[in-house]
């Protein structure tokens, strides 16, 4: 059965052109992360996170939820497949908030995409900070986005990849060219969403980009992040109050039943 294309762009609000250009991946990729927003519930709540594109479309397209890399970028690879796109999924080494002299492991997904003879970098799964547009694959070029700017620096035979905030540019991950098979990501996938010391196992996160502002969730602790520089942030008192941020700010269909609810109490 292949992918359910006209679906998926259902979701994300997109009845524009299917042609594989750029002005397409970078539409296409706007309302994708401004539509399913970044969330974790299933490895917070220690449920198993599948991988195959049935999964990803029940929850994502269709259960009104999110997810992070693997999932979100493996759907929308699969939609740029289906429109005409070259995609090619690769692996990164997240540096972004790491402690000094800590070396993480390739645990996030972005993807190579090919059109028009141009490589991109997309990366719709990326939380907080990913991008909201394709970026050529190519180094030491500041690029625009429809929020901040980002760039590409060379690391030997890779890049790292590169944030433009408020006091200079900051490193968000390192990757390769080298291509990935989904049991490369399996691997990866079973390892964070299981791992006991693992943030998407022992936190609550929520991301969603929207015009001029990013929000932010980690637990309880609501952030607004606007492109003007202003920054919001609340505690939020109760459970109720952060389904309805989830569901109002997010976008997000929250789980019912008493596993959540007691969860979302026992993390304020």
């Amino acid at each position: 059965m292949g992918f359910e294309l006209d679906e998926y762009l259902q979701r994300i609000g997109y009845a524009g052109p299917r042609a594989a250009t750029a002005e397409v991946l970078a539409e296409v990729q706007l309302r994708h992360v401004e539509t399913i927003a970044f969330e974790n519930f299933d490895s917070w709540l220690k449920r198993p996170v599948a991988l195959d594109t049935e999964t990803l479309v029940e929850k994502m397209v269709r259960g009104g939820r999110g997810g992070y890399c693997y999932e979100h970028n493996l759907l929308f690879g699969e939609a740029l497949r289906a429109m005409g796109f070259g995609v090619v999924g690769l692996a990164a080494r997240v540096v972004w908030s790491a402690p000094a002299g800590v070396t993480r492991g390739r645990t996030h997904m972005a993807l190579r995409v090919e059109t028009g003879g141009e490589a991109y970098l997309c990366d719709v799964g990326f939380g907080g900070p990913t991008p909201t547009g394709p970026l050529r694959l190519e180094a030491s070029v500041a690029q625009a986005t429809p929020h901040e700017r980002f760039r590409l620096t060379a690391a030997g035979n890779e890049f790292v990849l590169e944030i433009e905030i408020p006091g200079g540019w900051m490193p968000l991950y390192q990757f390769g060219e080298t291509p990935q098979l989904l049991v490369d990501y399996e691997v990866a996938n079973w390892y964070v969403s299981t791992h006991p010391k693992s943030m998407f196992v022992t936190t609550l996160l929520a991301a969603r980009p929207a015009p001029g502002v990013r929000c932010g969730l980690r637990n309880n602790e609501f952030t607004a992040r606007r492109l003007s520089g202003e920054t919001e942030r609340r505690v939020l008192r109760d459970a109720d109050e952060v389904r309805a941020v989830l569901e109002e700010v997010f976008l997000l269909k929250t789980p019912e039943g008493a596993e959540f609810e007691e969860r979302l109490r026992g993390s304020l």
